[in-house]
């Protein structure tokens, strides 16, 4: 495994994040494994050598944090780097969500005892909250951080005039900076492109994409896996994807030509895109299968040529922003 310094820090993370989603109760939804479920997959990560674990505490309403915690337990803690986030709703109360200061004081409490540790590495904004002002929720980020709670804050899907005030805040006041950004970015949305990753470029900070595969449809997914319970219950999958299905199967269709050419599943050359764009850190890659790890640490070897890559993206057409809500 390869280790890259997440942006200006001097985090080392591996080349490929863990995206814990999948990990808590099958109760949060059909598609999540069980502890017993989870920990294969979770010690296979460790063994591949990825030390970056992406989780948030709304998954699976905080058990994806409990089952990563009590897998990792055993694992010294300075080899881990343990990712978070905090935004949505944990509950009806109408505290117990957002980027409010009473809310990150108790989010990140929250997280810190499920996740069974002293300290998270990166703690991120997992979406903008426009019903509290941003100073609010900077100056709340600046205070966990010098007490030591947490190492270093990243942030979410946003817009980039959101991030770069942020940024310019946090310059100005001295307080803690973000370090990150989790952008929605793959072959069949490529918006962030416009903005958010040359802004990204020009500040120095690292970035994290989320869905590199566009939740398995850049796999070319077919047969029993696109009628799995996730691709028949993901309402965000379809919330992200499904307006744009005519256009994204010029997309698909030119993956599946370079992947052959390649000699490769869809997946790798998917992977690749993504990991080999400028500027990017780590794709953070969503694994419920043990065998999906092949194609995930296979990629991280695909060299495309200018060629690949100009036929992958030719079909792409602008399209809204999806992922930022």
């Amino acid at each position: 495994m390869e280790y890259i310094n997440l942006g200006r820090t001097g985090l080392k993370v591996s080349r490929l994040a863990l995206g814990c989603m999948t990990f808590g109760s099958p109760d949060w939804a059909p598609w999540v494994l069980d502890e017993a479920g989870s920990r294969p997959i979770i010690d296979k990560a460790v063994e591949l050598g990825i030390n970056f674990f992406d989780m948030a505490d709304m998954y699976s309403l905080g058990a994806g944090e409990e089952v990563v915690g009590r897998v990792l337990a055993g694992q010294p803690r300075h080899k881990l780097v343990l990712a978070t986030k905090l935004y949505n709703p944990m509950s009806n109360d109408p505290n117990d969500r957002g980027l409010s200061r009473k809310h990150i004081f108790e989010a990140v409490d929250g997280s810190l005892k499920r996740l069974g540790t002293d300290y998270i590495d990166l703690y991120q904004l997992h979406r903008f909250d426009y019903e509290t002002p941003l100073e609010e929720t900077l100056d709340a980020l600046d205070d966990v951080v010098r007490i030591g709670k947490v190492r270093y804050l990243g942030a979410s899907s946003m817009h980039a005039w959101q991030f770069m005030k942020a940024l310019g805040m946090q310059r100005a006041n001295g307080w803690a900076p973000f370090v990150s950004m989790q952008p929605h970015y793959n072959l069949m949305y490529r918006e962030e492109e416009r903005e958010m990753l040359p802004l990204c470029r020009s500040e120095g900070v690292g970035v994290i994409p989320w869905s590199p595969l566009a939740r398995g449809r850049l796999a070319g997914r077919t047969g029993d896996a696109a009628s799995s319970p996730r691709a028949q219950t993901d309402k965000t999958a379809g919330a992200l994807y499904d307006r744009s299905r005519e256009q994204d199967e010029a997309v698909i269709a030119a993956v599946r030509k370079v992947a052959e050419r390649h000699g490769r599943p869809p997946a790798q050359i998917a992977y690749a895109w993504v990991a080999s764009r400028p500027g990017i850190t780590a794709p953070i890659v969503g694994i419920s299968k043990l065998h999906q790890f092949d194609d995930a640490i296979a990629a991280l070897e695909v060299k495309l040529s200018e060629e690949d890559v100009a036929a992958m993206e030719a079909p792409y057409q602008p399209k809204s922003v999806a992922g930022h809500q």
